[in-house]
């Protein structure tokens, strides 16, 4: 099945409650931009997403981490594609070390996971069949 990837750096703005702790959202946002490269890469077209069937926070993310959201479509329907998504922290900022220090964790840590609903009207779609 199709798969895709991105990878950002969580600002200061996205930080929003204290000790520039990230709200969850955020990630959720980041699946959002995934399924969308997804129905591209599938359909030639945006798509829209219809619903979360499940949706797990399990770690932190802090300003300054960076974050690889991952999904991929694991069922095809007439116009609905079942995806599956993980969020996993793969650098840390390190302040003990230095203001500016940061460190690249030998194993990511998963902090999201989540699995959802897209569909894209048989009338958009343009691309695998």
């Amino acid at each position: 099945m199709d798969k895709a990837m991105i990878r950002l750096r969580m600002s200061t703005a996205d930080a929003h409650y204290a000790g520039n702790l990230v709200d969850g959202a955020r990630m959720l946002a980041l699946f959002g931009d995934v399924a969308t490269e997804l129905l591209i890469r599938h359909d030639g077209d945006e798509g829209l997403f219809v619903a979360y069937d499940s949706v797990e926070f399990l770690a932190p993310v802090y300003a300054g981490d960076y974050i690889e959201a991952t999904g991929e479509i694991v069922q095809i329907g007439n116009s609905s594609r079942k995806m599956e998504f993980v969020a996993k922290k793969v650098i840390a900022p390190n302040p003990d070390a230095g203001v500016t220090a940061a460190d690249l964790l030998a194993e990511p840590i998963v902090v999201c996971k989540a699995s959802g609903t897209c569909v894209v009207p048989k009338d958009r779609q343009r691309g695998k069949k």
